[in-house]
């Protein structure tokens, strides 16, 4: 990339064809967020559309709102929306619980599927929750199964004819990298393997197509790219030539084929509708919902050249203006090898991004030393992609990171 200017990145601005969608997002004025691969930032359709559920749905309408309002609905609703993001058909996606219960559910199918292998294969920078699900579920059903670590590069190399399944996150939480998820898919399956993707860092950034890719189970967040608020519902998928062959472990009485039949066995119901266990967060969903509809008003080619852009000009941009600061590139430099994030390292990496925050330049520490910095590209733009370079620069220059306040530590890094 050729030298980089302010000016230039508003002009990048200025022809933007997702610029009009920022105006769709409630951004504090003076803030830059490059987080949102941690938290997104609020729609601002989305505290109306709480205030009449609240208000006029839940108030006036009370109990009866689950058939007047289809909060009952909601789950598969809002899963056929995230559908259309992740190239799967309608029917495929539910949206319930949280991603680690989600992932217990899919790895528990997928060692029911694979009975005679006893491998659950991650790689060992995986998300740690995904890698304690595994040991947890392991535990549970006897301790007959084990997991298997290596190195993120290794892994399509490493299926062997023990491997039950292999798990991994498509984009890295912390380097950023991203996992050829058609490749692995294709040469796991090819040994026999299942393959279950953690989609919380790419859904809604990144283009996914797991139908193309032959795909067996995915999971994935809402409250990353899709702005789902905090701690919003996760997804889940279950390719169609799964979706009948497993009864779930977490059986609940909305996964039952007549739940309100009240029956005392349990009889799973058709297709994706098993996989839901407890009754809707109906506030949360309805959320969820307001953010999802923002991405799926964007192309999601123009989504993904926006974001190697963004990418790109802030990795030029700190290069250009921070040479010699002891900062070292995690993320990959190849495009078709990166996320929607960028990822530094640093020896000071906690009190920097501290001081970053308080300049109002919001990113995030992961451990042991890694500034991590998300462009979400519905509302980030090219010139605060700029401005962050520009104070990360300042705050190691003038060493103005040394200072108490930021290095005490927070509960939430």
């Amino acid at each position: 990339m050729s030298r980089l200017s302010r000016e230039a990145c508003a002009a990048l601005d200025a022809t933007d064809p997702l610029a009009a969608l920022r105006e769709e997002f409630a951004l504090p004025p003076g803030i830059v967020y490059l987080d949102g691969n941690s938290l997104g930032a609020l729609p601002r359709a989305t505290p109306a559309r709480l205030a009449e559920l609240i208000e006029r749905e839940w108030g006036h309408d009370l109990v009866t709102g689950w058939n007047r309002h289809g909060w009952i609905d909601l789950p598969r609703r809002v899963g056929d929306k995230i559908a259309r993001l992740i190239g799967a058909g309608p029917g495929e996606v539910v949206v319930a619980d949280s991603t680690s219960v989600n992932l217990f559910k899919l790895l528990a199918a997928a060692l029911r599927l694979s009975s005679g292998r006893s491998v659950i294969l991650s790689e060992r920078e995986n998300f740690p929750t995904d890698l304690y699900i595994a040991e947890g579920l392991i535990g549970l059903v006897g301790g007959q199964h084990r997991l298997r670590l290596v190195d993120g590069d290794a892994v399509a190399d490493a299926v062997d004819a023990e491997c039950a399944v292999v798990m991994l996150t498509h984009v890295n939480y912390r380097s950023g990298a991203m996992h050829d998820l058609a490749g692995i898919t294709a040469a796991a399956q090819a040994k026999g393997a299942l393959v279950l993707w953690d989609l919380a860092h790419s859904a809604g950034a990144v283009p996914v197509d797991l139908t193309a890719a032959g795909a067996d189970f995915a999971v994935g967040c809402g409250y990353k790219y899709l702005n789902g608020g905090p701690g919003a519902p996760a997804f889940l998928w279950v390719a169609p030539r799964h979706q009948e062959g497993f009864r779930q472990p977490l059986s609940g009485w909305l996964g039952h084929a007549e739940p309100f039949a009240f029956a005392p066995d349990y009889r799973p119901a058709p297709g994706i509708g098993r996989y839901v266990c407890g009754t809707p967060p109906v506030l949360s969903l309805a959320a969820l919902e307001a953010g999802v509809d923002l991405l799926l008003a964007a192309e999601p080619a123009g989504l993904r050249e926006k974001s190697l852009r963004l990418t790109e000009t802030f990795i030029a941009a700190v290069e250009q203006q921070a040479p010699g600061l002891e900062l070292s590139l995690l993320t990959p430099r190849l495009s078709e090898r990166r996320g929607s994030q960028v990822s530094f390292r640093h020896a000071a990496a906690w009190p920097v991004m501290q001081a970053l925050i308080a300049r109002g330049v919001i990113g995030d520490f992961r451990a042991p030393d890694i500034l991590r910095f998300g462009f979400a590209p519905l509302y980030t733009r090219f010139v605060d992609a700029w401005d962050a370079a520009a104070a990360l620069a300042d705050i190691l220059k003038t060493g103005a990171w040394d200072q108490p306040d930021f290095h005490r530590r927070a509960a939430v890094t």
